[in-house]
């Protein structure tokens, strides 16, 4: 080292800037001969001993307060050939932010627009640097008026290297906020780039973001969607990709999200009151934790205000769909004709009535009006789905294993109607399947999904509170929420592992049958207050112990648990009549 600490007079080099030609996505590395190998690992032992030696000289600087052009200098030389050394960014900010309050703003200004040329080598040198990227956020930030034209047209010649490098997108989003760039002219943008090339995320990702700014919906309508003539033509464009590249990925991705639907306004599902049990249960459209400062619920009984504690059914603070809360015991012994129940959740309310006689009463939204599981579809929008439906079957029957094509027809077939395309939609699940056999597990819960979904539908046409969900080769339970008033739940003869915490949710349910699955633990089966029968024959229990949350199911009096291996256990029965008490038949 020499007096001013820099490593005896030699500096670590970067490589020459290359032209503005970087390595693109699938090029192949060129292999080099033995004695190119050797000649670049002495090479590389070189510049790693310079390396070491100036890292050292710069966190000496730092350690003493040293913060002058010096430390410039040096984390320039690592940074230069190691865009990606956080700490040596860290330092120069330091340096940066105590040069700003000594040196006049001319001089300061010289010195910003340096480290920009700076920035713009490194990124030549690595153009997905997360460190560089940051830092010239970071610059151009404390820049009284930076100039944002360039930095887009920086954007842009990057992008025209490589139009799927996400750090540029990243940044050009940045930077269009800050310049208060027209959403028009973002999505002008990336359609140039689009069209150039189908194969890119980013600017499929861009304009997901974009198009809702561009021409948002009333107020009445759900935020983040798209109008009708927008999302029409929308579908048109990324049809067009699928047939220039059926194999690539990123325009299905995309027309999954214009499939979608946005997230539900804030609702109170259902409500419901139970004169025997003293309780209140309530459903909401999202998962929510009753707190102070979190959410609030005001419960009016008789329109008068009604401090309650509320619980989750499964007794854990965490988000929950349902919240219950109990009812003073003497609150139902009155000679009044009703009792009205109002429940506000910010500006959502919900009111119930219970009439006097009845056990119970509740109010509950409609899955079908809400149009939870589907999109509502107009004329139009239906006429081009269906045009969309029968082009992808076409493509389908000229890449018949292109799994994109199969996912995009059973969401096109669930968009359009889920239970006239039922039976069409579990046919396509089979040959996706054999298609994309490294994804079977997840394909599985999302059938799994779908059918419960329908299933769900189908009870509240049929106005029953019996799901009969036997025999479907089910390997996920979801939606549990929407089942509150269930009282016969048969989850037989699936692919069940497990029976989860969720299961809880169900408050009406009095006959459980879950046989003939590969059940291991029923901890969803907790504080059931009206379960009265369970039947997990033919699983995979295999101890006692598995089954000890039952013993919060206060009118449990039948469990069937016959065929499981815990009934080869010659002490099973006598530790089962003692961890289930009130149980009166345990059949094993």
């Amino acid at each position: 080292m020499d007096g001013t600490g820099e490593p005896g007079g030699l500096r670590i080099r970067a490589a020459p800037s290359p032209p503005f030609i970087y390595p693109q996505h699938g090029r192949l590395k060129v292999k080099t001969t033995e004695k190119q190998a050797e000649a670049k690992r002495v090479e590389r032992e070189q510049k790693l001993k310079l390396y070491r030696e100036a890292t050292e000289a710069i966190f000496q600087k730092r350690q003493e307060g040293h913060l002058d052009e010096s430390v410039l200098e040096l984390t320039s030389q690592i940074l230069g050939a190691n865009p990606d050394f956080a700490t040596m960014w860290n330092c120069r900010r330091e340096v940066l932010m105590h040069l700003e309050t000594q040196k006049s703003p001319e001089e300061f200004a010289t010195l910003v627009a340096a480290e920009l040329g700076f920035l713009e080598s490194c990124l030549r040198v690595n153009p997905k640097s997360y460190g560089t990227w940051h830092h010239r956020c970071w610059l151009l930030g404390r820049l009284p008026e930076p100039n944002w034209t360039r930095e887009l047209e920086l954007c842009a010649k990057f992008l025209e290297a490589d139009e799927r490098n996400f750090h540029c997108w990243d940044y050009r989003r940045f930077v269009a906020q800050k310049a208060a760039v027209p959403p028009a002219e973002e999505l002008a943008f990336t359609d140039s780039l689009i069209t150039r090339n189908f194969s890119n995320y980013s600017s499929w990702h861009y304009r997901s973001c974009l198009l809702p700014k561009l021409q948002p919906l009333p107020d009445s309508q759900p935020p983040g969607r798209l109008p009708e003539d927008i999302l029409l033509r929308e579908l048109e464009l990324v049809q067009n990709a699928f047939f220039t590249d059926p194999n690539d990925q990123s325009a299905w991705f995309y027309h999954r999200w214009l499939l979608g639907r946005a997230d539900p306004k804030d609702a109170i599902r259902c409500l419901l009151v139970s004169r025997n049990e003293a309780c209140l249960t309530v459903c909401f459209s999202r998962p929510i934790i009753v707190s102070p400062g979190i959410e609030t619920l005001m419960l009016f009984v008789d329109k008068s205000p009604l401090p309650v504690e509320w619980r989750t059914p499964d007794g854990r603070n965490r988000p929950n769909y349902v919240w219950l809360c109990d009812l003073p015991t003497d609150f139902f012994n009155g000679q009044s004709p009703q009792h009205s129940f109002s429940l506000m959740w910010g500006e959502v309310q919900k009111e119930c009535v219970l009439y006097k006689g009845l056990k119970e009463s509740w109010c509950q939204d409609s899955a079908t009006d809400e149009q939870l599981f589907r999109m509502e579809l107009s004329m139009e929008k239906s006429t081009v789905l269906q045009s969309e439906l029968e082009s992808c079957k076409e493509l389908q029957d000229l890449e018949p294993d292109n799994k994109w094509c199969l996912l995009t027809i059973i969401l096109l077939m669930r968009a359009l109607d889920p239970l006239v395309y039922e039976k069409d939609t579990l046919k396509y699940f089979q040959a996706l399947k054999v298609a994309d056999p490294m994804r079977a597990s997840y394909l599985d819960d999302l059938r799994s999904k779908f059918l419960m979904e329908n299933y769900i539908l189908k009870m509240e046409y049929a106005d029953v509170r019996v799901l009969d969900l036997s025999y479907k080769d089910l390997t996920l339970l979801c939606h549990l929420d929407q089942l509150l008033l269930v009282t016969h739940l048969n989850l037989s003869h699936n692919l069940l592992r497990s029976l989860p915490p969720a299961l809880a949710m169900l408050r009406c349910l009095e006959v459980l049958q879950a046989d003939g699955n590969a059940i291991e633990s029923v901890e969803g089966v907790v504080n059931l207050p009206r379960l009265q029968e369970l039947s997990l024959c033919d699983n995979r229990l295999q101890h006692p112990l598995a089954l000890q949350t039952l013993a919060s199911c206060p009118k449990l009096s039948l469990l069937s648990l016959e065929c499981n291996p815990l009934c080869q256990l010659e002490a099973a029965p006598e530790e089962l009549r003692a961890m289930l008490p009130g149980v009166d038949r345990i059949l094993t």
